[in-house]
């Protein structure tokens, strides 16, 4: 059981790099460290009431390649719910955040 999570830990950890990836590419901005650190993890619900575990993985970009700014990917179960660059979720500003549906 212990190996199953751990394995799907990684495969998450993996879109989570991908997503915050793409993100950082459609803005033009420079994806930093090819990583992202996972720093807070809980159990929440779906869009259908289902529990799931919801991860938050945090990364740096950069908009000019002189400096580090602040990235979020939030996971929910296998499923990116939402990117932010810049440090805050606002909805429709679609400059600080992209929605991405798999």
């Amino acid at each position: 059981m212990l190996g199953g999570y751990w394995y799907l830990s990684m495969q998450v950890r993996e879109q989570a790099i991908a997503a915050g990836r793409r993100a950082c590419s459609e803005s033009r901005l420079q994806f930093l460290d090819d990583s992202v650190s996972s720093v807070r993890v809980r159990i929440a619900r779906d869009g259908s009431g289902q529990m799931r575990l919801q991860r938050d993985y945090h990364f740096e970009f950069s908009d000019t390649g002189d400096n580090r700014r602040p990235g979020v990917v939030r996971m929910l179960g296998k499923r990116v719910d939402w990117v932010s660059l810049d440090g805050e979720w606002q909805p429709g500003h679609l400059a600080s955040v992209s929605r991405i549906v798999e």
